[in-house]
Order: structure tokens, then C-alpha cells, then sequence
């Protein structure tokens, strides 16, 4: 079960509030892996690098067509990169993002999914150690139940209401991130009275 999980790509963050027990599991997002890789940081660099390098073998071998499936290819291979180091700081799940911007296309949320655990677990790191987090968008439900029934667990993110976190529960997600500031937004009265 978990603690708490801790919402960056911050290593050295990572790391401090591991120490403290309180935190088994991490999140990344596309945002955060881009913040990692554009910081200037060495290590995080040195994980862009070998994203760009992957790519690009896999390009020149053709296992993948196109720059564009190349650039596609090494933004998962970086949030891998960086999901692999903070599996060595939580004792508990690291959750890595499909594209959101293949939200509403199962298909290709699928193909995606599939080579991130296959990324991973060619790095050593096994998949019950990983959440793919995906979109709660209907395809993405659909996506995860499919995911979930291949041993997958997922992740669904997104979450702005009750029914989107009900249909997630119904169609099996092993765990939801809703939006919590979002939700109390939405609680908000007219008269800009708070709930906090």
C-alpha cells in the first residue's frame, strides 16, 4: 500500500523524502522529464544522451521509421532513464507517463505502454515495480483494462470528477491520481467562499 507518493523528476528531492519513510512510490510526468532533461544537471544529461543515442540505433537499424517515431522513441527511452534511478530511491512503484497527447487514441497508448515495460524490464527492472500512467479519457480506461489483464498495472490520471474515477475502478486500474486541487476548485461557492 502506499504511503505516499511523492509528483516529480527531481532525484535529489526524490531521494530526501525516501529517507524519510514516508514516501514508497514516485510519479514523473512529460513535463518533469523535460525539466530534467533542459537542467544543465550531468546526470540528467547523461540520460538524455542515451535517450538520443537509443533513438538513434534503433532508427539507423530500422526498428523504427521515421524521425518522428525516433523523437517519439526517445522521449519514452528518457522517462525510462529516469524512472530506472528513482526505482533505486522508493522501495515502492514508479509511475511513467504515456504521451498525453495520445489521450484519446488507444491503439497507439497501447503500442507505447508495452515498450516502456519492455524498456524497463530490459534495464532489470521488473514490471511489478512500474505503473504506466495514462489519460482517463475513455480510451485510456480502455487501454488500461486491456494493460491490466496482461499483467500492466496502470495508473490513470486526469481525474476531475466521481464518474471518471468509478469507470477506472470499474475497468480494473490498479491505482488513480486525481486532481485534487481541480475537484476542490469545483467546490468553490460562488461567493469565493473556500473549503480549506
Amino acid at each position: 500500500m502506499t504511503t505516499l507518493s511523492v509528483d516529480t523528476g527531481d532525484l535529489t528531492v526524490i531521494e530526501e523524502l525516501a529517507k524519510t519513510g514516508f514516501i514508497t512510490d514516485a510519479t514523473t510526468n512529460p513535463l518533469f522529464v523535460s525539466q530534467a532533461g533542459l537542467s544543465g544537471d550531468p546526470r540528467y544529461m547523461a540520460f538524455v544522451d542515451e535517450a538520443v543515442d537509443y533513438a538513434k540505433a534503433k532508427l539507423k537499424s530500422g526498428e523504427v521509421n521515421g524521425e518522428g517515431e525516433a523523437v517519439a522513441l526517445a522521449m519514452d527511452r528518457l522517462a525510462v532513464n529516469l524512472g530506472r534511478e528513482i526505482v533505486k530511491l522508493v522501495k515502492g512503484y514508479v509511475s511513467t507517463e504515456v504521451d498525453p497527447r495520445l489521450s484519446f487514441d488507444k491503439e497507439e497508448s497501447l503500442v507505447r505502454a508495452r515498450r516502456i515495460i519492455k524498456m524497463y524490464e530490459d534495464e532489470g527492472v521488473g514490471r511489478e515495480r512500474v505503473l504506466i500512467k495514462l489519460a482517463a479519457t475513455w480510451e485510456g480506461i480502455m487501454a488500461a483494462a486491456e494493460l491490466e489483464k496482461e499483467g500492466i498495472r496502470c495508473n490513470l490520471t486526469l481525474i476531475f470528477g466521481l464518474v471518471q474515477a468509478i469507470a477506472c475502478a470499474q475497468y480494473g486500474a490498479h491505482l488513480i491520481s486525481p486532481f485534487t486541487g481541480r475537484i476542490l476548485d469545483w467546490h468553490k461557492t460562488p461567493d469565493k467562499t473556500t473549503f480549506e
